[in-house]
């Protein structure tokens, strides 16, 4: 009975979100631990369908870099990274395209369809959904310019096919690759890809899911909002740093093109999206727009 009490307490928390919520595009980006161990991938999926369910519109985008990782080990070819960039000659491209538009994309729309959810996999290429060009050669910490390959950077989405797919009644789950003019695949930060499709999609949030609780202050206390300003501040200072760099980027890039709000919140949290967009407090980090009004 205590059980039931404290579900009905959560279901009344959740209404007033699920109502405003009703009709909207959320953008989620999926990776980290949540997308290795067995418990999070199940909460993960159901979460998704309950969203669906209420009238709320999940687009996924997932990385997948441990897994390519460990392929690449498999077959024998060294890895490297700059600037948290993975350098990707055409050996490695094969390894990424494999792994993100086979192997992962197909599991997770797989998982979907296991707790009652319609979803389909694409990837940027895919009707030429990611437009991008060759990342140019990025300077290193050291100053040396390095030519990391086939990585891409974003120029054009063409969200229409996403648009279908989601009128539809599907969950679409879209692997970061991309297109340049000459039809050659690109390998994209995935972080970047959510926050563009996001702002394509006009979507009314960006969720960020990640293995640290989300953004830290000097402190090294967790900060559970920010505006794009003091967001930009922080990262100017070097105190947001490492991998948290493109995410905080790309959710500032985001917010610009007219997303409402950015979550970075622990994919480690069973059912992470639901306590971070339908309680009060969140578990994450919120970045919104100055100015902006709160949930």
């Amino acid at each position: 009975m205590r059980e039931l009490i404290e579900k009905a307490a959560v279901l009344h928390e959740a209404l007033p979100y699920i109502r405003r919520f009703h009709g909207e595009t959320f953008v989620i980006k999926y990776g980290g631990h949540a997308m290795t161990d067995p418990g999070l991938r199940e909460g993960f999926a159901r979460d998704l369908v309950l969203l669906k369910y209420v009238g709320i519109h999940p687009v996924v985008v997932h990385g997948g870099g441990p897994q390519i990782d460990e392929q690449l080990k498999r077959l024998g070819i060294e890895s490297q990274r700059v600037d948290g960039l993975r350098i990707t000659d055409d050996a490695t491209m094969q390894v990424v395209e494999m792994v993100l538009g086979g192997t992962i994309n197909k599991e997770i729309v797989a998982l979907i369809g296991r707790q009652g959810g319609r979803a389909i996999g694409l990837s940027g290429v895919d009707d030429q959904l990611l437009l991008a060009d060759k990342l140019p050669k990025v300077q290193t910490r050291s100053g040396a310019l390095v030519d990391t390959g086939r990585v891409g950077q974003i120029r054009k989405v063409r969200p229409e096919v996403v648009q279908s797919l989601v009128q539809a009644g599907v969950i679409p789950v879209v692997a970061p690759l991309g297109i340049d003019e000459a039809g050659k695949s690109l390998n994209l930060n995935a972080d970047t890809a959510a926050g563009a499709l996001a702002a394509a999609l006009k979507a009314e949030k960006l969720l960020l899911m990640t293995d640290t609780p989300g953004v830290r202050g000097a402190d090294g206390k967790l900060i559970q909002s920010l505006d794009d300003v003091e967001s930009a501040r922080l990262r100017k200072e070097g105190v947001i740093d490492g991998g948290m760099i493109p995410k905080v980027e790309c959710a500032l890039e985001a917010i610009a093109a007219g997303v409402r709000k950015c979550h970075i919140f622990d994919g480690r949290v069973q059912h992470a999206i639901l306590l971070e967009i339908f309680t009060d407090a969140g578990i994450g980090t919120e970045i919104v727009r100055r100015a902006a009004s709160a949930k």
